[in-house]
C-alpha cells in the first residue's frame, strides 16, 4: 500500500483528504504545516506528498523547494524525487505555473474530486515504479 503525506494546515480539508485517500487504498499520515511536512518527509518513507500551498510557519511552495534542495544535497533525487502534487484553492494559470516552478510536480484545485486526486496518484506513483 502506497504511503501519502498530507500537509494541509485545515482540520477539515486534511479529514476530506485522509478520507477520500484511504478509500482510494492508500496509507496516510498528516503534516500540519510546511515545516512539520518537511521534518516528516526527511524521516519518513513516503511515496508522495499532497501539498497545501498557502500555510502558516511555512508555505507549501517553500516547503517544497526545502525538500527539493535536501534531494540535492543527499543525492536522494538520483534514486527517488519525491511526487509533490498540490492541492490548492489559487486555480487561475499562473498558480499552476507557480507551484511547477517551485519543483511541485502537479497541480490539482480544492475542491478536488476523488476521481482526479486518484489520477494523479497513481500518475505519478507509475512513473515512480516504472
Amino acid at each position: 500500500m502506497a504511503q501519502v503525506l498530507v500537509v494541509e494546515d485545515n482540520l477539515v480539508n486534511q479529514k476530506i483528504s485522509s478520507l477520500m485517500l484511504r478509500k482510494l487504498g492508500f496509507a496516510v499520515d498528516l503534516a500540519n504545516n510546511g515545516e512539520e511536512g518537511v521534518a516528516m518527509w526527511a524521516e519518513g518513507n513516503y511515496d508522495a506528498i499532497i501539498m497545501d500551498c498557502q500555510m502558516p510557519v511555512l508555505d507549501g511552495y517553500s516547503a517544497t523547494a526545502r525538500i527539493r534542495e535536501q534531494e540535492q544535497a543527499t543525492g536522494r533525487a538520483s534514486n527517488h524525487r519525491m511526487p509533490i502534487i498540490a492541492l490548492t484553492a489559487h486555480a487561475m494559470p499562473h498558480d499552476r505555473q507557480r507551484c511547477l516552478d517551485s519543483g511541485m510536480d502537479d497541480y490539482l484545485t480544492k475542491p478536488v474530486a476523488s476521481s482526479d486526486l486518484g489520477a494523479a496518484l497513481n500518475r505519478w506513483l507509475k512513473r515512480e515504479s516504472a
